[in-house]
């Protein structure tokens, strides 16, 4: 590497190396330990750091804890949004208000170990911009491993970026790629994939992602299938391709069949002429077709209309431990 970052630092009053930005859907029954093993693994290094919990409309007595938190202790500060804006906007709010030279994403339900921090620091200090955690081994179940599996070499295999495989929000960014991130208009962020997008000097860094620690997961099925289309959609064209795939091959087929009908009707005398059975087929794949392709098509409108309504990605009610005018 022809870059090394700045050496480990013990200022206290000063700007923080190290940002954690950490968004919680209430997460009540995690937060104590979730704060011992961050401020354990984070004391005992050298760099000042500063822990931003971002409150996504928790409802659970999170919000209490975490303001209590950030009252307490001035290395903890707290985002609280108006309502539920969805994990990765919360992570960027986190990240537009963090002012650490490395800034380190990770989850709130410890399945993400704090301990892999020391890891992800040591990596950058080498002069890598991006370092990513990947999961090595996830202690889930084998229908959500391979689920988890098979989308992520889809999306490695369709978006016209690399993807990294089996790597979720847990990284470390360099300063300078937080900063391309704020600057960037779109608003349905992937950030995975903005990571991926921006570039850069990136390495992978694997880990055993844990089980929750407690409660249930918060990422319901609904979540986690919007969050694969806005990978899939955000990141490559093949859904539109395919769409233009099956008008295609339906356009031949339905031209060959038509000549076949054709020269039987010339040169066959026993020719009969097809009925309902072959006319209903044809109608109902041929909508199914249609149908298919006004769904994808409808993907990226949707997407296309929230951009241009230009509405913030979220709405912040409170905020604790920033300065005025940050």
């Amino acid at each position: 590497m022809d870059r090394q970052h700045p050496a480990a630092k013990t200022t206290t009053g000063g700007a923080p190396v190290v940002s954690v930005v950490i968004p919680i859907c209430n997460e009540f029954e995690t937060l104590p330990e979730l704060r011992r093993r961050l401020e354990e693994v984070l004391a005992a290094g050298d760099d000042a750091y500063e822990i931003i919990f971002v409150n996504d409309g928790s409802v659970d007595g999170s919000l209490e804890r975490l303001t209590t938190y950030a009252r307490d202790d001035a290395r903890i500060k707290l985002i609280d949004l108006s309502r539920n804006f969805g994990h990765q906007a919360a992570m960027y709010a986190g990240l537009r208000r963090a002012t650490g030279e490395a800034l380190i994403l990770m989850d709130g339900d410890l399945q993400d170990p704090p301990e892999v921090i020391p890891q992800l620091v040591s990596r950058w200090r080498e002069g890598f911009d991006v370092v990513v955690a990947v999961r090595r081994k996830r202690k889930e179940g084998l229908w959500k491993r391979l689920l988890y599996a098979g989308y992520y070499r889809l999306l490695r295999q369709v978006a016209y970026i690399r993807m990294p495989l089996d790597a979720g929000d847990f990284s470390l960014l360099d300063a300078n790629i937080v900063g391309l991130l704020k600057q960037l208009p779109e608003r349905n962020k992937f950030l995975r994939g903005l990571r991926a997008w921006a570039g850069f000097r990136q390495t992978e860094l694997e880990y055993e992602r844990s089980a929750r620690f407690a409660g249930e997961p918060k990422y319901t099925t609904a979540k986690l299938i919007k969050l694969a289309l806005d990978g899939l959609i955000s990141y490559s064209y093949v859904p539109l391709r395919i769409s233009y795939a099956l008008g295609l091959a339906v356009s031949v087929a339905s031209f060959g069949l038509a000549t076949v009908y054709f020269f039987q009707r010339l040169f066959s005398e026993q020719f009969i002429p097809q009925g309902f059975t072959t006319l209903a087929i044809l109608v109902l794949f041929l909508g199914g077709v249609q149908l298919l392709s006004l769904g994808v098509l409808g993907e990226y409108v949707a997407r296309i209309y929230d951009e241009v309504k230009h509405r913030p990605e979220y709405v912040e009610r409170e905020v604790i431990g920033f300065n005025e005018g940050r």
